[in-house]
């Protein structure tokens, strides 16, 4: 079997996974966040929090629930890693540095997961497992819980009420993302991914010297990695790791974890505002556009260069046997398009434009389908762009499911989308001005920029990939980069809840024969163009002194 048809399989197999999983996962997601019952295990949690979980928030309540246990996560998590060395599990690892420990709670708790550290030879199984883990399910979860907040924006009306934040974080959690990952973990060991808390050993012998692993529960993080759209790796080698990532199976397997939850929440999204078409609006858009990239990545790796392209196959540098250029191109473009950043390849080694690519699929937003409920709200915010730019068009007042889309809302939206461009071509500018920052670019010219560069996207758009090219365990960029993941999560969290506050408020406007019908083709195809055409005007000039001027002169 040619490696091309070996790619172009394994995407097929991944649709049909991924539309077997859509309509039961979506109705169940729309079910538990529209259940008035609450297990057991939920009324201790509620109990031991102190929190009324039958108390509707209006949006800067749910707000301020969302900001304080996020900042109780992050202190949590920098002291558990500062007293890593008086811990037991910690495999003899010292306590981490205070700019490392901010930066890594700072990302975890951001759902970013950027790691400026080697995991195997820093992190011991305390803090591996009862913080970074345990930040893997619940960061996902309040994605989640703002996505769905947002959603009941647009489902209720003539009340600013948006449901409550610590049902909705407990619910995520128990229900959903624990269950699924249990089932994942088994999955994953089976495959051969390791599971234990063993300390160091030696496994061998390589080029003269002796080879050092320690084990770890790897398999139960492994999946919630990739399922909660995280993607911090147990090992620096993430899922390229063989302990994390074993073969074809368990690689195919990771990447409808990547996209599972993402895709099934446009079914809870239209099952919860009354009609399917809806979400199936969205999920086209979201489809068309992965679809695009995937097939754009697998071209551009898959296309020869001379005769030591045509006997790899293709640009096999930085990638695994394992997995080839087709598994490893639709993983590169799925955990850039949503927030996860796990690697199973090095991304730095890609072609130019292949690295332009992942670049550009962090810079949409990620959006198709973006994070666990990040990449829904992201996509709604642009559907309200869209539906502005055709009411402009036509001259009249926007509307989308209902609601009027006025100057208070469209002014929440602009401001959703000009945060993390903003985040991302300020810092990058400082740090290529300042003297000290580029001395930790391993390359010149337009790769050395695009290291950068694709840092900063990734830490601002809460991704957590890096091209690995570039030394950012310094206090510069452990520093930045942890304020634009913190800043890049919540910011556009405040206008999301605010924008869903403002949507509830409203009082229901009948469709009329001149209402644009946002469940057609048409309007999917809006959508795409006006997430393209944002996306280009915002970043082209970057990307243009980067990826673009890498891949014109190879």
């Amino acid at each position: 079997m040619s490696p091309v048809l070996a790619g172009v399989l394994q995407l097929l197999a991944l649709v049909v996974a991924l539309g077997l999983a859509y309509r039961p996962l979506g109705d169940y997601m729309a079910g538990v966040y529209s259940s008035k019952k609450h297990l057991r295990v939920e009324k201790w949690m509620y109990k031991a929090i102190g929190a009324d979980p039958n108390t509707e928030m209006r949006w800067p309540a749910y707000l301020r629930g969302v900001l304080a246990f996020s900042a109780v996560s992050v202190l949590f998590l920098y002291l558990l890693q500062r007293a890593q060395g008086s811990l037991p599990g910690s495999l003899g690892f010292s306590s981490i540095d205070p700019d490392q420990a901010f930066n890594t709670a700072a990302s975890f708790v951001a759902n970013t997961n950027w790691q400026s550290y080697y995991g195997e030879q820093a992190m011991g199984h305390v803090v591996q497992t009862g913080g970074l883990a345990v930040q893997n399910f619940v960061s996902a979860a309040v994605g989640i819980a703002v996505a769905v907040a947002l959603v009941r924006g647009f489902a209720r009306s003539r009340t600013g009420e948006l449901g409550n934040f610590w049902s909705d974080l407990v619910r995520g959690t128990v229900r959903i993302l624990l269950p699924i990952s249990v089932i994942g973990a088994l999955v994953l060991v089976a495959c051969g991914a390791i599971q234990n808390f063993s300390g160091i050993h030696e496994v061998g012998q390589f080029m003269g010297g002796s080879q050092q692993w320690n084990g770890g529960a790897v398999a139960s993080q492994e999946v919630i990695k990739e399922l909660g759209t995280n993607g911090g790796g147990y090992f620096n080698a993430n899922a390229s790791h063989p302990f994390e990532n074993p073969n074809g199976l368990s690689n195919l397997f990771e990447i409808f974890l990547i996209l599972v939850i993402p895709f099934a929440l446009t079914r809870t999204f239209g099952r919860m505002v009354g009609s399917l078409k809806q979400g199936y609006a969205i999920l086209a858009t979201m489809g068309v556009i992965w679809l695009g990239f995937s097939a754009l990545m697998m071209w551009t790796e898959f296309a020869h260069h001379g005769p030591a392209f045509d006997i790899a196959g293709g640009a096999m540098e930085g990638k695994e046997t394992r997995f080839g250029i087709g598994g490893s191109s639709i993983f590169a473009v799925a955990t850039t398009l949503t927030s996860t950043g796990a690697v199973n390849s090095f991304h730095s080694s890609f072609t130019g434009f292949g690295g332009g690519i992942t670049m550009l699929g962090m810079q949409l937003g990620e959006i198709a389908p973006g994070g666990t409920g990040s990449g829904l709200y992201g996509m709604l915010i642009m559907a309200i762009i869209a539906v502005f730019i055709a009411g402009l068009m036509v001259g009249r007042t926007p509307e989308y499911l209902g609601k009027k889309i006025g100057t208070r809302e469209i002014k929440f939206a602009a401001c959703y989308i000009l945060i993390t461009p903003a985040l991302v071509l300020c810092f990058t500018a400082a740090a290529m001005a300042l003297p000290t920052p580029p001395h930790s670019m391993t390359n010149t010219g337009a790769h050395g920029f695009s290291e950068i560069l694709y840092a900063y996207t990734s830490g601002a758009n809460n991704n957590g990939s890096a091209f690995a090219g570039l030394n950012a365990d310094t206090q510069w960029f452990n520093t930045t980069i942890g304020l634009a993941m913190l800043l890049g999560r919540f910011l556009p969290m405040v206008f999301v809840l605010a924008l869903a506050g403002s949507l509830a408020e409203q009082k229901p406007v009948p469709a009329t024969v001149g209402t644009l019908g946002t469940h057609k083709p048409l309007f999917s195809g809006l959508l795409v163009g006006t997430i393209l055409i944002i996306t280009g005007l915002t970043y082209f000039p970057a990307l243009a002194l980067g990826p673009l001027a890498e891949g014109l002169a190879s």
